[in-house]
């Protein structure tokens, strides 16, 4: 067995796991799995299935990067087209947001 690269104390099991990508579950798939850290490995065949999956599944791409700017007297966010289908947003939605932690801010649609 192979000794995991992360804690370099725990062994690699090769197994079927769940893979998530922004919560959406794109299916099970083979990876090794360290049993001291949990820490998921997967070859470059299976990233590639997973890789397909993501962008069959509209979730390839969502990431992005945008600045701050200043709409009246508040500070504005823009949401890419991408995110924006993904969550059905659109003018007028309304959207809950709060601070998780100093550097990172949780915006949830409201239904």
């Amino acid at each position: 067995m192979t000794k995991c690269y992360i804690c370099e104390k725990g062994l690699l099991k090769k197994q079927k796991v769940d893979f998530l990508l922004y919560n959406e579950n794109l299916g099970k798939f083979d990876a090794e799995v360290c049993n001291n850290c949990g820490e998921k490995f997967f070859d470059e065949e299976t990233s590639a299935k997973i890789d397909e999956k993501a962008k069959k599944n509209g979730l390839w791409g969502l990431e992005a990067h945008t600045s701050v700017g200043v709409a009246g007297n508040s500070l504005d966010i823009r949401l890419n087209k991408n995110i924006v289908k993904f969550l059905g947003v659109k003018k007028g939605s309304l959207v809950n947001i709060y601070p998780e932690s100093k550097k990172k801010l949780i915006i949830e649609v409201s239904e």
